[in-house]
């Protein structure tokens, strides 16, 4: 069986969003907590559907917006850690996951990218 470091990456991060979210509505938060509820679910989902893709391009655009999802979340947090919501080790925690999801999305895409354009050029 293939590992999917960053499908399994991305669900843990969701998870753990999910279950922030639940602690900060408890604590009558909900604006920041519906979205970064939103962007995190988003990246796990974009992720799956890359699976799936119509094409490389596709592939690309559902990783591309999971990128952007990934970077969303971070800002959320650093929100919700400086207004004091979360505490700063696990701002750092949700934060070094986000950056690792960053990382291998990044690689992904490049790869996905110079894939395509090697393609491209081998069929000229």
């Amino acid at each position: 069986m293939r590992e999917d470091k960053l499908g399994d990456l991305s669900m843990e991060l969701s998870v753990e969003i999910l279950q922030l979210t639940k602690e900060l509505r408890a604590r009558h938060e909900n604006v920041i907590s519906n979205q970064v509820g939103r962007s995190a679910t988003s990246v796990c989902a974009n992720i799956a559907e890359s699976k799936y893709a119509h094409g490389r391009a596709d592939f690309i655009a559902k990783l591309e917006i999971s990128l952007k999802e990934t970077n969303e979340t971070s800002k959320w947090l650093e929100m919700l850690w400086r207004s004091e919501y979360i505490d700063e080790e696990r701002y750092k925690a949700l934060g070094r996951k986000c950056s690792t999801i960053r990382f291998l999305l990044v690689k992904s895409i490049t790869t996905a990218k110079n894939n395509l354009n090697t393609r491209k050029e081998n069929t000229k």
